[in-house]
């Protein structure tokens, strides 16, 4: 018996594996991160430099030094004009593209903290709010007159805000790469859900439409066929994940730190290792997808074999894929606040648990009994839908014509 069911699925497996969908988002999904982060971090680079050597121009004769520091430690390199030729000299090196563009201040900039850009190629973004911030701090220090008082440079940065949580020490970082870990894990998984029990609603279908699963029936049972279609397609998930992941742990293991001198956000990329998860967390997630894929995977094969067409499938899928995107959508709420009474429930729901639950470990925020809690919960719904889904899958699979109502389905379930 289990030997017919291990030919089933390494037939799906290798079958899937072989593909050139298959093959081809492999390699995508780590090429299209890659050039994510490397593209920008490059352009952004590219940007900074350009926008490094710019020229100043003070008409007001109280904020060239201030604003040079200011500027200098947003990363700059400023040059002042010091008279009027070489004020003259730097318009014209601005015209020319020598330079990235003059700052010009006045008596406005003391008056409303405006200041005038002059160059070929308004400045980045990032730069200008550089400049714009520099430009409004120093002209609120030179009208309060208190230009050297740290308590002043203080308020006029904007000042922090500090969290301490009762009960609980948690640094920032810890907690910045929970939030990091748990959204983006959670992305991932709703994604990975959908695409592989989608695979197995169509590999099912496929069988049925081309009358192939009446010849396969003639030589094993229908709970045996759907057994293998899922673990088969629970496998290749399972390989293109890990797949994944390997990549993806290579790269930050080499890429970052061999890129971190050509990124223009080099403080940020350093921080990447800082917000990877622990081994737990790390657990938790092939087990949330492993047992969300059976999850979801039998509910798709069930409606793959109570349907006869295409169009049938699109409609009777959107309950199914509902179950998962409804989760997602709870995911903020349930992070913001992971210990409310909301946050607990919900992660409790079987059909929930893999997205919500993962983003509360991550957070660091599920105690252990939940976490159990929540793992026996989703074995036991595997259990039954299983049961229910071959039901159905039994008779739905030969059954051609018309879409199944639900006291069909209920007659299906009862006398299969």
């Amino acid at each position: 018996m289990m030997r017919t069911v291990s030919i089933i699925i390494a037939r799906e497996y290798f079958q899937r594996v072989r593909t050139k969908g298959f093959v081809i988002s492999t390699i995508a999904i780590p090429v299209i991160m890659i050039a994510l982060i490397v593209i920008p971090g490059a352009m952004g680079a590219r940007s900074a430099m350009s926008d490094a050597e710019m020229g100043l121009v003070d008409r007001t004769g109280v904020l060239a030094e201030g604003l040079e520091q200011r500027l200098g430690s947003g990363g700059l390199r400023v040059e002042v004009a010091d008279s009027p030729e070489a004020e003259d000299r730097m318009m014209e090196r601005a015209e020319s593209g020598e330079l990235a563009g003059v700052l010009v201040v006045d008596a406005e900039t003391l008056e409303r903290g405006s200041a005038t850009w002059i160059g070929e190629d308004p400045p980045s973004t990032l730069r200008r709010l550089t400049i714009q911030q520099a430009v409004s701090q120093e002209a609120l220090t030179r009208r309060l007159g208190e230009g050297d008082d740290p308590a002043l440079v203080a308020l006029l940065a904007g000042g922090s805000l500090q969290v301490e949580r009762v009960g609980a020490e948690e640094a920032v970082e810890d907690r910045l790469a929970g939030y990091a870990a748990g959204f983006v894990g959670a992305f991932f998984l709703y994604v990975v859900l959908l695409i592989y029990g989608g695979l197995v609603l169509r590999s099912v279908m496929e069988e049925k439409t081309g009358r192939i699963a009446e010849v396969i029936l003639s030589s094993v049972r229908p709970w045996q066929l759907m057994l293998g279609k899922v673990v088969g397609g629970g496998a290749v998930g399972l390989t293109q994940l890990l797949i994944w992941v390997g990549v993806g742990a290579l790269i930050i293991a080499f890429g970052v730190p061999a890129a971190l001198p050509f990124l223009a956000d080099a403080e940020v990329a350093a921080m990447i290792p800082d917000l990877l998860p622990g081994a737990g967390v790390l657990v938790f997630f092939l087990l949330s997808f492993l047992m969300g894929y059976f999850l979801y995977s039998s509910l798709f094969a069930a409606v793959g074999a109570m349907c006869s067409s295409e169009e049938e499938a699109q409609q009777l899928q959107l309950p199914v894929v509902m179950l998962v995107v409804i989760p997602f959508i709870f995911l903020f709420p349930v992070m913001d606040n992971p210990d409310g009474t909301f946050a607990v429930l919900m992660s409790l729901v079987p059909f929930f648990t893999p997205i919500l639950m993962f983003g509360r470990v991550a957070l660091g925020a599920a105690p252990l009994w939940e976490v159990l809690l929540s793992v026996v919960g989703m074995a036991l719904a595997i259990l039954l839908l299983a049961w229910v889904a071959g039901r159905i899958y039994r008779v739905g699979i030969l059954m051609q014509g018309k879409r199944p109502t639900l006291p069909e389905l209920w007659r299906w379930v009862r006398e299969a």
